[in-house]
């Protein structure tokens, strides 16, 4: 792939837009499969070609100045589709970042992975694991990758964990508040999304981030992943910023 990464300058309608601007965004990056089939292409082509669309989106969101950006990038459902398909999705990490990760280092993004990564093939884990340790010190925009990432298993494990300390006397039950049982989800120490995206025309959150989008504005858009732009994006960001939240209140 030959994708201009990332600009020398910030640009854009958005920039320089301080507090309007959502610091999390998730994003369900859904339409892959499905662009390829009405292109009469394998799904495999599909999630190929959303790779690229990541890398645009991923710099739009540098230019945004946006601080965090999870892409949902398997799930732990995805693994009941036909092997040939898990094999390429597991494959894309790798590519991408054997590609880019010179290029998100030195604009000082930060990769981590949210997910069971235990259960990821070697050459995802591999590729993944390094990339986090390369990046471990960069302040930049924090790329997380949720990869066999289900909402009902974190929040499970979660819970174990938590009783675990609970049995061991390391936390008071009396005393017990959501700020400390968020420190057991895979998103422990991070800011809740602001924004959920979700491309392909489904209308459903697909067990993600169930405890972390309580109160996140969401915004769903029929356009295919492949076919997302950066002025997609920058729209999605731009109706959240008329929105007013609320959060409960008045």
């Amino acid at each position: 792939m030959n994708i201009p990464f990332f600009s020398n300058k910030t640009s854009g309608p958005l920039m320089d837009q301080g507090e309007s601007t959502p610091e999390h965004i998730a994003i369900i990056m859904d339409g892959n499969g499905r662009w390829a089939e009405k292109l009469g292409m394998s799904r495999a082509a599909g999630h190929k070609e959303g790779v690229s669309t990541v890398v645009k989106i991923v710099k739009a969101a540098v230019d945004c100045n946006v601080k965090v950006l999870t892409l949902y990038t398997f799930s732990t459902e995805n693994w009941k589709r036909p092997k040939k398909e898990v094999d390429t999705i597991l494959s894309m990490p790798k590519e991408f970042l054997q590609e880019y990760l010179p290029t998100l280092i030195s604009n000082h993004v930060r990769i981590q992975a949210i997910g069971d990564m235990e259960n990821l093939p070697f050459y995802t884990r591999e590729a993944v694991q390094y990339a986090v340790a390369r990046t471990s010190e960069n302040n930049g925009l924090q790329l997380n990758l949720a990869l066999n990432y289900g909402s009902r298993h974190e929040l499970l494990t979660a819970m174990k964990e938590m009783f675990k300390d609970l049995n061991d006397d390391k936390l008071s039950l009396r005393q017990l508040s959501e700020k400390d049982f968020s420190k057991y989800l895979y998103t422990a120490g991070m800011t809740d999304p602001d924004l959920l995206i979700r491309t392909g025309g489904e209308k459903r959150l697909s067990n993600f981030l169930l405890w972390q989008l309580a109160y996140t504005e969401f915004w769903f858009t029929d356009v295919l992943w492949p076919d997302f732009s950066e002025g997609e994006f920058l729209h999605a960001v731009e109706d959240y910023r008329q929105r007013k939240r609320r959060y409960g209140g008045l």
